[in-house]
């Protein structure tokens, strides 16, 4: 039997989330469908199934498609890729989203120190997995222990580079477990007015102008995988013309 690990966030409100990530959710009990079901569709109560107490709802607000667990799709990072129209999420092929996985282990990177290249390939050396067209690779930074701000404004990030080798080895699909997929927002900003470099800033993302491809941001629970040996399933909530959707994102080990 396989076993099924999650590697989710729970759709929740936190108060301790900066105001643009809190997700709002109305739960409603059984007893308000009464009257839905009684004066808007016309049912008795009298002919109510015995020992039924209506039925629960849910509705959730302040919810962007970014917010969570989610996938990017290219049309995130640019309207083209090489002059060609990026694809939104329900575009993306669902055979992209379901492969053999590989954990990149960066726990040993500091906040604000970039992916680079030889990372990856060391990291590869020391695990022994071996990457293959098709994979999806997991980025493990450890970052998805923060909370508050400190989970938007710190944390490790891909490289231009690095992203671009793993495009280049035949990866459509990688994913990291913190905030975002590269350096902190504040950060890049920073930097970039300090060294009025306009190249500096959104670097891994913008490598999709070029290149097609797709990335996951707030993977959760990565330290409960090994380098290589399972299966990721990355199945995106199918919105016409979104930039990316929330995900339920699964590894399954055998």
């Amino acid at each position: 039997m396989a076993t099924i690990i999650d590697l989710s966030k729970t759709i929740a409100y936190s108060k301790k989330d900066p105001w643009f990530m809190r997700i709002s959710i109305k739960h409603k009990p059984h007893r308000k469908s009464y009257f839905l079901i009684r004066f808007f569709i016309g049912l008795p109560a009298k002919l109510f199934p015995s020992h039924f107490g209506g039925w629960a709802d849910d509705k959730i607000t302040g919810m962007g498609v970014h917010a969570t667990t989610h996938i990017d799709a290219p049309w995130h990072y640019s309207p083209t890729v090489n002059g060609e129209k990026a694809k939104t999420i329900d575009e993306i092929p669902l055979e992209w989203l379901y492969g053999d996985g590989v954990v990149l282990d960066m726990t040993h990177k500091k906040d604000f120190d970039e992916i680079t290249i030889a990372d990856i390939q060391l990291d590869l050396e020391k695990s022994g997995a071996q990457l293959k067209p098709g994979n999806i690779v997991l980025i493990k930074t450890g970052r998805d222990k923060l909370t508050g701000n400190d989970y938007v404004n710190l944390g490790t990030g891909m490289s231009k580079a690095a992203t671009e080798w793993l495009i280049a080895q035949g990866i459509k699909v990688m994913g990291i477990d913190q905030w975002g997929f590269d350096l902190p927002l504040a950060y890049m900003a920073k930097k970039a007015k300090e060294s009025n470099n306009p190249d500096l800033f959104w670097q891994a993302h913008l490598v999709g102008r070029q290149h097609e491809y797709l990335h996951m941001e707030q993977l959760t629970n990565l330290e409960s995988l090994p380098a290589s040996g399972f299966k990721v399933a990355v199945f995106p909530l199918k919105i016409k013309g979104a930039s990316a959707a929330p995900a339920r994102v699964v590894a399954i080990m055998d």
